[in-house]
């Protein structure tokens, strides 16, 4: 990108320079292939390939989490088979919304992590658990925004150690919070309503079955009303015995009643 404004037009005259930017006997030619920006660091400005919605619960034996499969190209629905829960440890999964490089390259420094954990720990017998993880999560998060280079994504963290549940959540400003429901993305505004109602208060009772349950009502309405989500989804659970991550199902939808929407189809009166 040409930064000088005398270069971008108007006025042609090379002994006038109206704005001031430059010295005139020193003013750059910035043609292309000479831009004297080119060089310089680059910032990555907005997501590209995303991933939309992460839903996570907790319930009488442990944590569940569910995503779809999708990553879009901006509006277009193109990669299907996308896994966006990611193991770490035994113990612990992190569900990813945002841009899809940048949970690749959080993938790859959690694999390190564990690996320099496992080579270096000296066999003491401790292992990194979900918060430890979430917590080393929150502070690269923070580092890459202070240094106006985040990674552009919402990350659920999820797990269970020493019989304890662990649900938290961090995102690209390096925010965290934790609760007995969570959700990121489109779903944080249409499906975590549906799981606190169903959830909170019950955290103790709710069975496997239920959970899941949950998390299916939860998934179709999202692929009802996210334009971004796709009828294809996994879910993990994370329980003392350890983590399992489904294979990818899909869920019943009925679209019959959109012929009697004004407007949709035939019908436009």
């Amino acid at each position: 990108m040409d930064h000088f404004p005398t270069n971008w037009g108007r006025p042609r005259n090379d002994g006038f320079d109206a704005y001031g930017t430059y010295p005139i006997a020193q003013r750059p030619y910035n043609g292309l292939g000479n831009d004297v920006f080119s060089e310089g660091v680059q910032r990555t400005q907005q997501p590209i390939v995303t991933g939309t919605s992460v839903l996570a619960i907790k319930y009488k034996d442990g944590v569940m989490m569910s995503a779809d499969n999708l990553a879009s190209y901006g509006s277009l629905a193109r990669f299907k088979d996308i896994q966006r829960l990611h193991p770490v440890g035994n113990n612990t999964i992190i569900g990813a919304g945002g841009d899809m490089s940048d949970f690749q390259y959080i993938q790859a420094l959690l694999d390190n992590l564990m690996v320099e954990e496992f080579t270096e720990g000296d066999g003491d017998g401790h292992a990194l658990g979900p918060g430890e993880i979430h917590e080393y999560l929150s502070q690269v998060m923070y580092a890459r925004r202070s240094k106006m280079d985040p990674l552009w994504n919402s990350l659920i963290v999820g797990g269970v150690k020493d019989g304890k549940r662990f649900l938290s959540y961090v995102d690209l400003l390096g925010t965290t919070y934790s609760a007995s429901t969570l959700a990121t993305g489109y779903g944080s505004y249409i499906a975590q309503p549906l799981l606190r109602k169903a959830v909170e208060g019950n955290e103790d009772i709710i069975t496997e079955e239920e959970a899941v349950k949950i998390l299916e009502q939860s998934m179709k309405v999202l692929f009802y009303r996210d334009a971004r989500s796709l009828n294809k989804y996994q879910i993990a659970k994370i329980t003392s015995e350890g983590v399992a991550i489904s294979e990818s199902r899909s869920v019943d939808t009925q679209w019959s009643f959109a012929d009697g929407i004004r407007g949709y189809g035939a019908q436009t009166q």
